[in-house]
């Protein structure tokens, strides 16, 4: 191994143990998706959505890729939305899948029947710009009238 490669390699293996980096090409499973949604809930839970907000705004652990935390109080408000911060406060109560789904609906009912499970919808996929399946993971946050959850692309 050549010394130029040697100090690539040393400059750039640390990068990798970032939060979010080296899994952003990565595509996440099903289950590090609920790992994620789960962590978000707990964090929710115990510092409110105001203190949360920075930390699922910020590239890391809850947005990496084309994952990130979206949080919706039981009417149906964006209280948390990443990719467009502004919408925040915004009703998305009626908002249809590509099908005519009521998918925020159908979140707020599996948050509220079970407290948590998947929902699966058609949605644009920026990245390949199709309508794509996608599998979102819904928790109800213990003690808070709030909702995270996280979407997963199924191409």
């Amino acid at each position: 191994m050549s010394a130029r490669l040697l100090l690539r390699l040393l400059v750039l293996a640390p990068l990798l143990l970032l939060p979010g980096l080296g899994r952003a090409a990565d595509k996440p499973d099903p289950l590090a998706v609920r790992e994620i949604t789960l962590k978000a809930a707990a964090l929710l839970a115990e510092q409110g959505a105001d203190a949360a907000r920075p930390q699922f705004h910020a590239m890391g652990e809850f947005r990496f890729g084309e994952i990130y935390v979206n949080v919706i109080d039981l009417n149906g408000a964006w209280v948390i939305y990443p990719p467009v911060p502004r919408n925040e406060g915004k009703s998305v109560l009626n908002v249809t899948d590509s099908d005519g789904k009521l998918l925020v609906k159908e979140i707020i009912k599996v948050a509220e029947d079970q407290g948590e499970g998947w929902v699966e919808y058609r949605w644009l996929n920026p990245a390949s710009n199709r309508i794509e399946p996608k599998l979102t993971f819904v928790k109800r946050v213990p003690g808070k009238n709030l909702i995270a959850y996280v979407g997963l692309y199924r191409p």
